[in-house]
């Protein structure tokens, strides 16, 4: 059994739809940010960054939405969710795993999170520099998917289109959403026809795309 520490709509998100996607039992655990409660000293025990998702995996803490998909694809290899290990599929995984990480979710924080910074609110020639740094992985990634795709590697779904899908969902209200690059949107509506999806969106209550 895990649990899994989250917000709905937030990075955990990813991690809620692996879980449904590999059919194991789960429980739920919601941080409500309304009421600072990932400030709470409890919630830092787990997560000192006071962050969701946390995911306890076998009685411990672990968190990072892309590190809990690694875990979770290793944990449970027959749900196929990653490429065999050891084959040229698996290192093209590995790569848009870390890519997304680190390159689009990390640009993501800053530009939601002008605190990080050093800023109450961005000032606008830093808030266009984010900005185009988002646009330009979704020219990378949207050259990639039209002559790769529909998913990111190739015919085969796996756990890094949930985290891309994830990611083009956050840019729903930026100026130049994800689902303005057809290929992007073309993965966009595969994957929101999935189940899995259908159903996190229930559970969390979600409605926007």
């Amino acid at each position: 059994m895990y649990t899994l520490y989250y917000s709905p709509g937030s990075a955990s998100m990813v991690v809620h739809q692996a879980l449904i996607e590999i059919d194991v039992p789960y429980q739920l655990e919601r941080v409500d940010f309304s009421a600072n409660a990932q400030r709470n000293p409890d919630y830092l025990k787990l997560n000192p960054q006071g962050r969701v998702p946390t995911l306890i995996v076998d009685g411990k803490p672990v968190f990072e939405s892309a590190a809990l998909l690694l875990l979770l694809t290793e944990r449970h290899p027959g749900k196929h969710l990653a490429p065999a290990l050891g084959s040229p599929e698996r290192a093209a995984w590995y790569q848009w795993m870390v890519y997304l990480s680190n390159t689009l979710a990390a640009n993501y924080r800053l530009w939601f999170y002008p605190d990080d910074l050093g800023y109450d609110d961005h000032p606008p020639p830093l808030r266009t520099a984010i900005q185009h740094k988002i646009e330009a992985a979704f020219d990378l990634l949207e050259a990639h998917l039209s002559a790769h795709g529909p998913y990111l590697l190739g015919e085969a779904f796996t756990a890094t289109d949930m985290l891309l899908t994830m990611l083009m969902r956050w840019s729903r209200n930026m100026p130049k959403p994800a689902t303005e690059w057809p290929s992007l949107k073309h993965l966009a509506d595969l994957m929101r026809a999935r189940p899995s999806w259908k159903k996190l969106y229930e559970i969390e209550g979600l409605t926007e795309w």
